[in-house]
């Protein structure tokens, strides 16, 4: 099996937090789509024709085409790729995007789940965020998304932001837990630098929270996920009904994947490719046939970090065994020699079956993942 990210590139504004590849300027959308359809005909032998099991939009902000383009590329995606007709089809969206009559048509296009991107229920965060929505059409979009038959929805928020009470973390989880929503991916804020949020950290005019307050907010999280039948299967992702997301979960899993669209990853079991981070210098690129990414071709030690850093970070974990066989016996003594330090430190749960990281263990998830890769 193997799976394709979409990298949408653009947005209608630019929040404030957010470090991913984006442009406002829409008027490149029919340039950006017709040299996706000719880097998906260039790379159409990368997955060795095998049962395409997930597409995922990514961005950006997906959500700004309109059913017509998502169809369009949906239809190359199977002229070019053999996808399953079963496939897990993800578009990611803002909550104003989703009116009736847009999911209505992006559900007739193909997409059968829905990331929604809804970061806060409260309004002065969003603001703060820059967000385009407010917190009612956040509970909206969702809504109305159930109505038209959405089953597979996930939402995302974010925890850690300035200024954000334990009380206001807890009424956005219940209001999220009140909602049809299967999946929930949570994230702490990050400052990323080039963003706005970094630059207002750096000059002292934004304050960022306190930790002992983030690792509060990250117990409310898994406690009432649990308590509303989410089952964490991942750092920052929760599911209900084992509606795990199949394309994030196949990255961790390291199943192969193409990524198309400029700043998109590729990944065949042997090497890493990515690409322009440039939406003209991509389109430019494929008009004449020149390079638009570059390319790592991964040692057996590249192999075995990159196990080690997508697998401990889900309930399903690493394992001994399977370190053994696919990276040798010298590979699993070190994994072993390093583990040592953990068995008696209550941050990793150890079996036969696998090894996995506690409650505890989540909390310095980073300096177990630095401690048993090989440098």
């Amino acid at each position: 099996m193997a799976g394709i990210y979409i990298h949408i590139p653009f947005c209608r504004q630019k929040c404030y937090y957010c470090d991913f590849y984006k442009t406002v300027n829409t008027s490149l959308q029919h340039d950006f789509i017709k040299a996706l359809k000719s880097e998906a005909n260039i790379r159409k032998n990368y997955l060795n024709n095998e049962n395409v099991e997930t597409i995922y939009f990514g961005g950006g902000t997906p959500s700004v085409l309109s059913e017509k383009e998502i169809a369009e590329i949906l239809v190359v995606m199977s002229k070019e790729f053999n996808v399953s007709s079963a496939a897990e089809i993800t578009l990611e969206a803002n909550p104003d995007d989703l009116t009736i009559d847009y999911l209505k048509d992006i559900k007739n296009a193909g997409i059968n789940r829905l990331s929604i991107g809804i970061q806060s229920f409260q309004n002065k965060h969003l603001e703060k965020m820059n967000r385009r929505h407010d917190a009612a059409q956040a509970i909206g979009a969702i809504e109305n998304a159930a109505k038209i038959g959405f089953s597979n929805l996930s939402a995302d928020l974010i925890y850690g932001l300035p200024d954000l009470t334990q009380k206001e973390w807890e009424e956005s989880l219940n209001t999220m837990f009140s909602l049809p929503v299967k999946h929930l991916s949570a994230y702490h804020l990050t400052y990323h630098e080039g963003t706005p949020f970094y630059t207002w950290l750096k000059k002292g005019t934004l304050k960022e929270l306190k930790e002992a307050d983030s690792v509060d907010q990250f117990n409310a999280l898994i406690d009432m996920s649990v308590a509303n039948g989410f089952e964490h299967y991942e750092i920052s992702n929760l599911a209900k009904d084992q509606l795990y997301s199949r394309h994030n979960t196949a990255y961790w899993m390291g199943t192969k994947y193409l990524g198309l669209g400029p700043s998109a990853h590729s990944f065949d079991g042997n090497s890493r490719r990515w690409n322009s981070s440039h939406v003209e210098a991509y389109i430019k690129a494929l008009a004449n046939n020149n390079s638009y990414f570059e390319e790592e071709i991964l040692n057996e030690t590249d192999k075995y970090n990159e196990y080690i850093l997508t697998r401990i970070r889900t309930k399903w974990g690493v394992s001994e065994k399977e370190i053994e066989q696919r990276y040798g016996v010298q590979t699993a003594q070190y994994f072993s020699n390093q583990l040592a330090k953990y068995k008696q430190a209550g941050v990793l749960q150890i079996n036969d079956q696998a090894i996995t990281l506690t409650r505890k263990g989540l909390f310095i998830s980073d300096e177990i993942m630095a401690d048993l890769i090989i440098i």
